[in-house]
């Protein structure tokens, strides 16, 4: 059967999902043969969205074999944690015909198989619970409905090449918008099962605000409401995409959307080879602080346009949906984008070049005061994200470095160490054009060899030890060796700190609680822990907030009686306080900059390094 010759047939009130009983089978599995003109279609209802239910149907035509097998993925590209989007799945049952039911059964967490009966016309009808607001699961509610992919949708293993069609059922009054192409009255095509999960779709009455960059249309579609300007997001939006744009070559695609959320107190982003999917505080835009932060994470989600869906891992070239994809590169796709992210406003003028150095400040200083930074090495952590970035506890910041996080501070420093070498006509924008027109183009995943190489043939050194100390090691990084050279340093506030006792409170319900106990410091050695609740220090209550002014009453060296609730029983700890430690840190020029300082500052930074002061 042709493509073209399969169209719908069926509507979804027509087929008997919630009429049939559900069935069960115990049935040996039968290997499936190919078959070439296998057709798949999915619709998706969503008759009681207030029920945060997604009514979806499979139908399936030309099966040719007496047992169907399907899986749904556990993961989606660009956030690695296995999430096991199947546990939201209900109701399941598989029919032929209008009335007939099929037997079926569950062989794993996310794997179900369909006794076919040797019928190659199959239904299969679900539901799946959709009220997790975030950018790679799934959203519905009266106002809107919004899923990924991965967390909506089965694959057919052997037939993820097969192209699948998605009809959408909405209520009335609401639209679609998704980046897959259309083909008929809200039915789109996604070539296969990757382009499926690679398009999230919004529906409902959402702001459409269409704009054009480089001859080609965008657009963004926003839901939720919020404080933003949208006619200032689309001029800054519009000058990030054409940074990236000249960075790389042109664009990649014919049209590209930006997904938009409002909510409270959110923030995230998910990349797509054609749209990202943007989460942000709905009242995050007024103050300048938070609206560059927003324009930070456009750049961000728009550089992995070419970072990461493009140029990809080898660990990522064949997306495996069932399993972990480890590689230790993780710090190239994700810490260099960010690193880039704050550069990018920069060089579209939405920011100077004080407000950068600003921003990487605090950067720096997250680094700098995440004890872990000494512990795990930037590339296990790359390989590690599926069982530690995105589940941190108690002790993650004394044993951890988010590959976000060092794989940022690394890309600087290679980007200066290269412009130092070759006097600014080299950078790291070099290694992202070299890497995009040797792998992502084709699509062609790299290893962690292959990265080092090009890293290598555009600085013109070895970089063999920085590798060993930097991305495998956990050496200290020498930002002030790499700094000097533009007359910048790194200053902290040590001086000015109090003593430091190692610990970080929250106040939760009036209470002080213990959140992070540091590695080796005063309050781990007084049998001190994180979820105890601090009450007095020397016998006087600690308020909310006093922690630190309470400890500017002492000296380093000075021995306190600490009271906490530790498992309900109070307890009184001695500690003694240590020299105070630096909590923030700052880039500052250095005194009497030379002639060639200020020229490497501002061939880096397009700016006198006099502007900065």
């Amino acid at each position: 059967m042709n493509r073209e010759d399969f169209e719908l047939t069926q509507s979804i009130e027509e087929l008997p999902c919630e009429s049939q009983p559900i069935g069960t089978s115990s049935a040996a599995l039968i290997d499936t043969p190919l078959s070439q003109d296998l057709a798949l279609f999915y619709q998706v209802a969503m008759s009681h969205p207030e029920s945060h239910l997604f009514e979806v149907t499979l139908r399936i035509q030309n099966w040719q074999a007496k047992t169907l097998d399907l899986k749904m993925p556990v993961w989606t590209p660009g956030s690695y944690l296995v999430r096991e989007y199947s546990r939201h799945l209900q109701d399941f049952e598989a029919f032929y015909g209008a009335e007939t039911s099929l037997n079926w059964r569950k062989l794993g967490k996310n794997h179900w198989q369909i006794e076919t009966q040797g019928r190659s016309e199959i239904a299969v009808c679900y539901r799946v619970f959709a009220n997790e607001l975030t950018v790679r699961t799934n959203h519905l509610d009266e106002t809107h409905g919004y899923f990924n992919g991965a967390a909506l949708f089965f694959f057919v293993p052997g037939f993820q090449q097969v192209p699948i069609r998605i009809q959408i059922l909405p209520p009335a009054d609401w639209v679609v918008t998704t980046a897959l192409p259309r083909v008929g009255v809200n039915t789109f095509e996604a070539q296969n099962f990757d382009a499926l999960v690679d398009s999230p779709f919004e529906i409902g009455q959402h702001q459409i605000h269409p704009f054009e960059v480089l001859s080609k249309p965008h657009e963004f579609a926003i839901w939720g409401r919020g404080n933003l300007e949208v006619d200032r997001i689309i001029r800054d939006t519009q000058k990030i995409i054409e940074v990236e744009a000249e960075l790389f070559g042109g664009l990649p695609y014919d049209r590209y959307i930006f997904f938009l959320h409002l909510a409270s107190q959110a923030f995230g982003g998910l990349e797509h080879k054609d749209s990202c999917s943007l989460i942000y505080s709905r009242l995050g835009f007024r103050t300048k602080d938070k609206y560059e932060r927003f324009m930070q994470l456009v750049a961000h989600e728009f550089f992995h346009l070419w970072n990461v869906k493009r140029i990809r891992p080898k660990g990522l070239e064949v997306f495996d949906y069932e399993h972990e994809n480890y590689t230790p590169s993780l710090w190239f796709s994700e810490g260099t984008t960010s690193f880039y992210d704050l550069l990018i406003p920069l060089r579209a003028g939405i920011y100077d070049a004080k407000t950068y150095l600003t921003a990487l400040s605090r950067e720096i200083s997250r680094y700098l005061t995440t004890p872990g930074r000494l512990v795990q090495p930037l590339s296990e952590s790359s390989f590690d994200a599926w069982i530690k970035l995105y589940r941190p506890d108690a002790n993650s910041a004394n044993s951890q470095i988010s590959y976000y996080l060092k794989g940022e501070m690394v890309s600087l420093l290679l980007d200066l160490a290269i412009r130092i070498k070759h006097q600014n006509q080299r950078s790291l924008d070099d290694v992202m054009r070299q890497m995009w027109e040797q792998f992502g183009k084709a699509e062609v995943g790299f290893t962690k060899e292959q990265l080092k190489l090009v890293l290598e043939a555009v600085a013109g050194f070895d970089l063999t030890d920085f590798y060993d100390r930097y991305i495998d090691g956990t050496e200290e990084l020498p930002f002030d060796e790499y700094l000097v050279g533009f007359g910048l340093r790194v200053v902290s506030n040590r001086e000015t700190g109090v003593p430091a006792i190692g610990m970080t409170l929250r106040t939760e319900g009036g209470r002080e609680i213990v959140k992070f106990v540091e590695t080796d410091s005063p309050a781990q050695r007084a049998a001190i822990d994180a979820g105890d609740e601090l009450v007095a220090i020397d016998g006087l209550r600690v308020g909310s907030g006093q922690l630190d002014e309470r400890l500017k009453d002492y000296q380093a060296g000075d021995t306190i009686e600490v009271t906490v609730f530790h498992s309900d029983e109070l307890k009184t700890r001695s500690l003694t306080l240590a020299p105070p430690r630096a909590t923030q840190y700052h880039l500052e020029a250095i005194e009497h900059p030379s002639t060639l300082q200020q020229q490497n500052f501002e061939g880096w930074l397009g700016v006198s390094l006099a502007t900065v002061h």
